[in-house]
């Protein structure tokens, strides 16, 4: 008797979303005798997201296209709401899969949860215990985590989050994350990567100075916390002339704005658009040190050797500030300069920064994950 293909749904909208969820892809192809599988793209994100595609060489099934100029996250919400329930109507899956902490996955995990199927939850649990910050992603993500049937949590840290929360052990796998098995397929794909946009960054970076890389778009930030971003990047690279810092630039205007008009013009300091995830990837492996108010780059450094200054008074990732690659330090002037002096001029210091003990796993997560689901 020839068994019945498992049904899976794979859902994402976001660039960090496409790159997390693109092992699980490929780890779905490798068992295609077993499951059906579609992918389905919000485009949340639309440029960007097309970057992650293409590298990866994902096709998407569905691409519900809801990005229009000045959204607001209501109109996100109710656009992904009315659309994905055609997909769901459509293709009728047995396993919808939503990573992390965007407004597609908490949308897509209610309108499964309206439709009465089941839901697996990728990078579960992480929590700051501040719905404000992030913000909104903190509350996305609990939203989230009480739609899921099946929670995979990166670390023994995010499935105790959850145990706390009363789910139950048996419905919980700690997988590692999977932002590491695209990292290290990522790297294996750079070694024959060649565009005119790649040879162009890395004509502009050069060799003969070290990097210093810096990443900021969160809300929280806005304002002030920018203004002391900023004020913190121009002392460093006036104190460091023979470091480049390297800033792509999130085009939001409460972003754009402020780093313009205070950063252009220096020197050593090289502002540039964002960069597709196969250019930052080799960009962050080519960096001395990374600041940064991201999450996924607090996962990813480590398995790089890369020491983190997060610029956020909070992390939903604590693993890596216990490990000693990550240190928060907020966007306090003072701190962010004193913290990038230590980290460029002692060494002892920058070593144990710089342990390539990754807390969020070894490549295998998404193996794991599909194991997981053939059991169920």
């Amino acid at each position: 008797m020839i068994q019945e293909k498992k049904k899976v749904l794979l859902v994402f909208g976001t660039r960090p979303e496409a790159i997390k969820m693109a092992p699980l892809i490929r780890a779905f192809n490798d068992n295609a005798t077993l499951f059906d599988k579609r992918i389905c793209v919000t485009g949340q994100h639309k440029e960007m997201l097309d970057q992650v595609l293409d590298f990866f060489k994902i096709t998407p099934d569905y691409n519900l296209q809801i990005m229009e100029p000045k959204q607001t996250l209501t109109s996100i919400t109710a656009k992904i709401l009315l659309e994905f329930q055609k997909v769901i109507d459509d293709f009728c899956p047995d396993y919808v899969f939503v990573h992390g902490d965007t407004t597609t996955s908490m949308v897509a995990g209610l309108t499964s949860f309206y439709s009465n199927i089941k839901l697996c939850h990728v990078e579960a649990g992480l929590r700051t215990f501040d719905k404000k910050h992030p913000f909104p992603e903190e509350v996305n993500r609990r939203i989230t985590g009480v739609l899921a049937d099946y929670h995979f949590a990166p670390t023994a840290l995010s499935k105790q989050n959850l145990v706390n929360e009363k789910v139950k052990e048996e419905d919980i796998l700690v997988t590692g994350n999977t932002v590491i098995d695209a990292l290290l397929h990522g790297l294996e794909l750079l070694e024959t990567y060649q565009t005119k946009d790649f040879t162009q960054l890395k004509d502009r970076i050069g060799t003969e100075k070290e990097v210093i890389l810096v990443t900021g778009h969160r809300r929280e930030n806005h304002g002030e916390g920018f203004v002391n971003i900023c004020r913190a990047l121009k002392l460093i690279a006036l104190n460091h002339p023979d470091k480049l810092v390297v800033y792509p630039v999130h085009l939001n205007p409460n972003v754009l704005t402020p780093v313009t008009e205070m950063l252009a013009g220096v020197e050593n300091i090289l502002l540039i658009e964002p960069l597709s995830y196969p250019l930052f990837l080799w960009l962050m492996n080519r960096a001395k040190v990374i600041l940064t108010d991201s999450g996924g780059i607090q996962e990813e450094a480590p398995s790089l050797g890369k020491p983190v200054l997060v610029m956020r008074t909070t992390t939903e990732r604590p693993e890596a500030v216990a490990s000693g690659t990550v240190k928060l330090v907020g966007t306090d002037v003072e701190l962010l300069v004193a913290e990038v002096e230590k980290l460029l001029s002692d060494a002892a210091y920058y070593q144990a920064a710089s342990s390539k003990k990754n807390p969020y796993g070894d490549g295998t997560a998404a193996k794991a994950i599909v194991d997981f689901i053939k059991k169920i």
